[in-house]
């Protein structure tokens, strides 16, 4: 429920259509839901804009649906990230309309459209081993209502790859950059563009990157201004960061 079914309610009431009873009863688990193994917050989109997304792994796929089944009756658009494709092939049987992202690991239920600013998310990774956080913080986005601009294999080995499409970059409201290795690309970014840049360290590299490691401190100490970082892999997280900064009035 969001904040114009709320609304229409209220009409409802106001125009006799609907008793207070009849309106108690819908609103009866307004601020939560308890499932036993979950709380569903059936208030957050009013609070933030935004419904619950549903963190998918280390969920069995029957909570996975019952969440699912609780959010569509609802009529929310559900997200799901860190899914597997049995999840998701288990989940489609009883959602048909159900949409499957594998690189981004997200399933999809769309329910209403969500209107897209004018304004883009540019996405960047360093390298082609990047792109499967790249594509989660893509797909998120999109899912969230944006248009993005996808740039990968950009990294700073090869510089006159990422110059190439400075100009479609500084378009940008958002600039999202994704790399492992020693995570240079973020601080190369940040100083050429005037847009914010949301820093995504990867565990791509060898031993001594420890497993993403090298990356974020990297990116954590950059000398580039408008700079900020999220965790290792977390694509989910800077495609989140950068709808909400996209569509700021």
């Amino acid at each position: 429920m969001n904040r114009n079914d709320i609304e229409a309610l209220l009409r409802e009431i106001k125009d006799g259509s609907k008793s207070v009873e009849e309106a108690l009863d819908i609103l009866h688990d307004f601020p939560f839901t308890d499932l036993g193994y979950a709380k569903i917050d059936n208030h957050r989109e009013i609070r933030t804009g935004y419904p619950e997304i549903v963190y998918c792994a280390g969920k069995t796929t029957e909570q996975v649906i019952g969440i699912f089944r609780l959010m569509a009756g609802k009529k929310n658009n559900v997200i799901g990230t860190r899914a597997g494709r049995e999840m998701y092939d288990a989940v489609k049987d009883i959602f048909p309309e159900a949409v499957w992202y594998p690189e981004a690991r997200i399933i999809s239920i769309p329910f209403r459209e969500i209107k897209r600013p004018d304004n883009a998310i540019a996405i960047i990774t360093a390298g082609t081993s990047d792109i499967p956080v790249a594509e989660e913080a893509a797909v998120t986005a999109e899912l969230l209502g944006n248009n993005v601009l996808r740039i990968y294999d950009a990294g700073v080995a090869g510089i006159h790859r990422l110059v190439d499409k400075l100009p479609e970059i500084r378009k940008c409201r958002v600039v999202i950059v994704i790399a492992g290795m020693e995570g240079a690309l973020a601080s190369v970014v940040g100083g050429l563009v005037s847009s914010p840049v949301i820093a995504v360290p990867t565990s791509v590299g060898y031993g001594a990157s420890f497993g993403g490691i090298s990356a974020l401190l990297a990116m954590l100490t950059s000398c580039s201004s408008g700079v900020t970082v999220v965790n290792i892999d977390n694509g989910f997280g800077a495609g989140f960061s950068a709808s909400m900064i996209n569509q700021m009035k």
